[in-house]
């Protein structure tokens, strides 16, 4: 579903951060672009 997409992982500090969306989406096949973790209160 991933393979050969570029996709920006943006996670949460409380919930699921940005490097762990990443690692599962290049595992997928994608082309992670950008990785951040942001606090959204």
């Amino acid at each position: 579903m991933f393979e050969g997409k570029c996709v920006v992982a943006l996670g949460e500090r409380d919930g699921v951060p940005g490097p762990t969306i990443a690692e599962v989406l290049k595992s997928a096949g994608a082309n992670v672009v950008s990785q951040v973790t942001e606090c959204f209160v």
